[in-house]
């Protein structure tokens, strides 16, 4: 079995460790993650809410110029120019939409999995089970999170913009909001609403330089002369089974240097490869399967073609 040297591992640790976590992949692979603090996804949400703001803003402005145009373009005025305002004004409705909705999602299904705000913040959406994030679970998640805030606030606001909002109304909304703030600290995985629903959380971002070796070992020269690495040769078809996915998966276990993980690793590529696994050396040969899994996915990336997971196809 690999030596006891020290291994750097694979996701920072919290200052709080009642925040560090065991996660189990479906391949049965524990992982050490730590749960984002509460005020980092408080911090991050109101960074993202102000983005929002901005770009609604910007889309105001260029509402406003063009309006301009028109009034300037037909000679009656705005009132000639019905039919184009009436468009403009679907136009922006439809903006202020997506920036609320699609902002989140378009990020959030991102292989970095998180809106600027998360970025700014080290914190990303990863799925508790440890499986893929799937397109399912950030739409459910972000379907409640209108329910949670944004429903409620502009609801407040436009009853008080026409006036109708009683002193219950307003206390009732506000009460509504301020339980699905604090919905986090009353669980210890700093779940939302819609991270309970969608079966997600948001844990620490992993923060790696691609340039980095994690599998030191597959290039050090062992007794015989040669590297862990030089003593197994994968064809391309052993390689062609796995993508970007399943090379951070390795990646993490690499660095977690955790044996349980790395004898259920390395039974688990021999099986799929069609290999007969040995006994003893599993390290050397996940650093080494590692070592000739990313040259060929990033050989293949030069030429323009990425393949993200084992059940995607090269692209």
């Amino acid at each position: 079995m690999s030596d006891s040297r020290a291994v750097e591992p694979w996701i920072r640790r919290s200052a709080n460790p009642k925040l560090d976590r065991i996660l189990v992949t479906p391949e049965g692979v524990p992982l050490n993650v730590t749960v984002a603090a509460a005020g980092a996804r408080a911090g991050a949400l109101a960074l993202d809410i102000v983005i929002i703001i901005g770009l609604i803003l910007v889309a105001t402005l260029i509402g406003a110029v063009l309006l301009w145009a028109f009034g300037v373009a037909f000679d009656g005025g705005l009132e000639n120019a019905s039919g184009p305002l009436q468009f403009l004004a679907v136009l922006w409705i439809i903006s202020v939409f997506l920036f609320r909705n699609a902002y989140f999602l378009y990020f959030e299904l991102g292989d970095r999995a998180a809106t600027w705000g998360k970025r700014a913040m080290g914190i990303r959406v990863a799925a508790r089970d440890g499986g893929r994030l799937t397109a399912e679970a950030v739409i459910a998640r972000n379907i409640v999170r209108d329910v949670e805030l944004f429903l409620p606030l502009v609801f407040l606001t436009s009853g008080e913009a026409s006036g109708t909002m009683t002193d219950m109304t307003a206390l009732a909304g506000f009460l509504w909001v301020l339980m699905f703030l604090l919905f986090p600290l009353f669980n210890r995985d700093r779940l939302r609403g819609g991270d309970v629903i969608a079966g997600t959380w948001v844990i620490q971002n992993v923060k790696k330089n691609l340039g980095d070796i994690v599998a030191p070992a597959a290039l050090e020269a062992g007794t015989d002369g040669r590297a862990p690495a030089a003593l197994y040769q994968f064809s391309d078809d052993d390689l062609s089974v796995y993508g970007e996915y399943e090379l951070q998966t390795l990646e993490n276990v690499l660095r977690s240097d955790q044996d349980d993980a790395l004898q259920k690793v390395a039974a688990s590529i021999c099986q799929k490869i069609g290999w007969e696994p040995g006994s003893g050396d599993e390290r050397a040969f996940l650093e080494a399967y590692y070592t000739a899994l990313r040259a060929r996915l990033e050989r293949s990336m030069r030429f323009g073609k990425r393949r993200k997971d084992k059940h995607s196809v090269e692209e």
